[in-house]
């Protein structure tokens, strides 16, 4: 038997339609469940809505509908909404789904019964959007610290479920199963925010509204949100108001919970506490990513600075805007998005690294051989680096996905197909074509080349289901299966389609955001002042590069400083993960770099010195504490620190600072 993996997304509330941000989590979870099937597991993949609340009761009355008929519509349009972006659940569960209410109530009473629920009478500022309550000490300027929206005071007859009961033994769960909590910040806010200043008991019912779960056994009050929506996690998958179930013993504890970082508190202190208080195993990890940001900020309809998933999807099609979504976003930090960058990117990765690889080789197969591809034996030095790093790329990538490092993982990826794109540029297989004694090495090289592009489509995969499937269609083949990822030559011959197809169409800027504004979609500028900006950047950009690729002798005629000045400057190790040209900039690369457990982009003039590939892979030293700055539209987060040659002929060579020996990323250079 397969072993299990059960995983689930926090459940959306049924409040209006989620934005992108919101969809990013399901994608996550998606790209997770995908990969563990890839892997052999039995995957439960477990999602849904969120839909019950003071909120939603005065949205059906502004609508002039019941709150079912409200939620009904709008449960529906997330679930399409999820159907669209390729999200492979199991299971959509609905919090108004009858054996999930009977689930609750059944619940509440055995925690009522046991002593761990009580009937008090709760005082406090209360914010209605969160529904949430807040003493005056834990407003953050007299708002909702949560939301920042306005609160107003608030008092009526409530159960309570006494946290502090618990605490002690959830800060020795924490203490004992150090990856419970991913990532580890998340673990210390929690612990000096909320545990260690002292668990305050939880309301858990409500009177001041209808539209809940009522109480079995004291019908004025109705079950308060977190004791219902977070216990879909178990009703989901079998436990109810009769018991516990087969599913339900095969499934549990969950092997992965993915939320927002917004909402960890509830996740890991809450959603444990109950858990115990019923006797049942804590899940083995949850992860609280971060946000996709749009214009430096948390995406609000009231700021006006909502995009919505399935607008992108019209544009750009599904699996590109999933591939902006795990490409763009990190592990800890919070991801940018917009229009603009989406469209950059996919001509820039898409366009440019994946889809004209595999254009070409198809070509290319068609132009010089019919089509029939296989390995001729002309082998040469070279192909080995090639077939190496595709060979090891799997666990890399899979590793990665293991600690939910998906832009990490995809990183890894593009580096192995711009590897295949070098590649092509090294054995320049339109110049072999020439020579008929040398058809056997060009058919090795393609051979090569459709190898390295069957393994790097099958690791997309769970990124990009269909456009993986097309790619090994223009191959000839069916995606490659988990155990062939790390084999060259897992395919003996090729035979590839004849009508080369591009996976993506190159996206013309200008007239998408044309169409954009005139649907509303784009916020529109001044022209004046976007020339005005685009020259100031240009400016900038071209300040830079000189900067950076200054004769050293003008370094020596620097002021002299004291170490108190050296100190301020902070020098750290930074790993390459990604780099690329910036479009209308002969002297600039955009850079991807991992320091320590964050991810920037970087801007450096070194374009004239080192071309993209050459940098993917290396160790360098970064500047990390230099003011973020905006270069040909691109937030520079850091420099690069180079040397520069002065040669005979009084021209100049930059030379990128790296360590001699390895360094982990994040190490502090002294």
């Amino acid at each position: 038997m397969n072993k299990k993996f059960y995983l689930t997304t926090a459940i959306t509330y049924t409040s209006g339609k989620p934005h992108v941000g919101n969809t990013y989590e399901v994608v996550l979870a998606d790209l997770i469940a995908r990969a563990k099937r890839m892997q052999g597991y039995d995957v439960f993949f477990q999602t849904g809505t969120d839909e019950h609340g003071e909120k939603i009761e005065l949205k059906a009355a502004a609508a002039g509908v019941s709150p079912k008929q409200f939620v009904d519509e709008v449960a529906g349009g997330i679930k399409e909404m999820w159907t669209l972006m390729d999200a492979s659940f199991d299971k959509f569960i609905r919090t108004t789904d009858p054996e999930h209410e009977r689930a609750v109530q059944a619940i509440f009473e055995k925690l009522y019964k046991q002593g761990d629920i009580y009937k008090g009478t709760y005082k406090g500022m209360y914010c209605t959007p969160c529904e949430s309550f807040w003493t005056e000490s834990q407003l953050k300027d007299g708002k909702c610290p949560d939301c920042g929206r306005e609160v107003h005071p608030a008092e009526e007859e409530a159960y309570f479920f006494n946290m502090s009961k618990y605490a002690d033994r959830l800060m020795k769960y924490y203490d004992e199963h150090p990856d419970f909590i991913t990532p580890v910040s998340r673990k210390n806010e929690m612990v000096n925010n909320f545990l260690k200043p002292g668990l305050q008991d939880l309301c858990v019912s409500r009177t001041s509204f209808k539209w809940g779960i009522p109480v079995s056994f004291d019908s004025r009050h109705v079950v308060y949100v977190w004791l219902d929506a977070l216990t879909n996690y178990i009703t989901g998958i079998g436990y109810g108001a009769d018991g516990r179930t087969e599913q339900f013993d095969k499934l549990w504890p969950a092997d992965l919970h993915i939320i927002g970082k917004d909402i960890v508190r509830f996740h890991v202190i809450y959603w444990p506490i109950f858990l115990m208080a019923l006797g049942l195993p804590l899940p083995k990890r949850i992860y609280g990513h971060p946000w996709l940001l749009q214009n430096g900020g948390k995406m609000s309809k009231s700021k006006g600075n909502v995009i919505y998933a399935d607008d992108l999807v019209e544009f750009f099609g599904v699996d590109a805007v999933r591939y902006f979504m795990l490409g763009q976003m990190p592990f800890d930090n919070d991801g940018v998005i917009s229009w603009e960058s989406v469209m950059d990117v996919i001509n820039s990765d898409l366009v440019n690294v994946y889809g004209n690889l595999v254009q070409r080789t198809v070509a290319m197969a068609n132009k010089y051989f019919g089509g029939e591809l296989y390995d001729a034996g002309a082998h040469e030095p070279l192909d080995s680096q090639l077939k190496d790093m595709a060979v090891t790329t799997r666990d890399k990538v899979f590793g990665l996905l293991d600690e939910y490092r998906a832009a990490d993982a995809l990183g890894e990826i593009f580096a192995l197909l711009r590897r295949a794109n070098k590649y092509i540029d090294e054995t320049t297989p339109w110049v072999l074509a020439k020579d008929a004694e040398k058809a056997d090495r060009l058919r090795t090289v393609l051979y090569n080349l459709a190898e390295t592009i069957d393994i790097a489509s099958g690791l997309l995969y769970p990124y990009m289901p269909s456009t993986a499937r097309r790619a090994a269609e223009q191959l000839g083949t069916a995606p490659r299966e988990y155990a062939q990822l790390d084999k060259f030559g897992a395919v003996e011959r090729y035979k590839v389609s004849d009508k080369p197809q591009y996976l993506f169409t190159r996206i013309d800027v200008e007239k998408v955001k044309k169409t954009l504004l005139e649907r509303g979609l784009l916020a529109s500028e001044n022209d004046e002042q976007v020339a005005k900006t685009e020259v100031k950047q240009a400016k900038a950009a071209d300040k830079v590069a000189k900067t950076e690729n200054k004769d050293m002798e003008n370094v020596a005629d620097a002021a002299m400083i004291g170490i108190e000045d050296f100190a301020k400057v902070q020098l750290k190790v930074a790993h390459i993960n990604a780099a690329e040209k910036v479009e209308k900039a002969d002297k600039l690369l955009k850079l991807s770099v991992q320091v320590g457990d964050e991810v920037r982009t970087v801007v450096s003039g070194i374009a004239k010195y080192y071309a993209p590939e050459e940098l993917v892979g290396r160790d360098v030293v970064l500047v990390s504490n230099l003011k973020p700055a905006k270069l040909r539209g691109i937030e520079s987060n850091g420099m690069i620190l180079c040397a520069c040659n002065k040669l005979e002929d009084g021209s100049e060579d930059v030379v990128l600072v790296s360590p001699i020996k390895p360094v982990a990323s994040g190490s502090q250079v002294r």
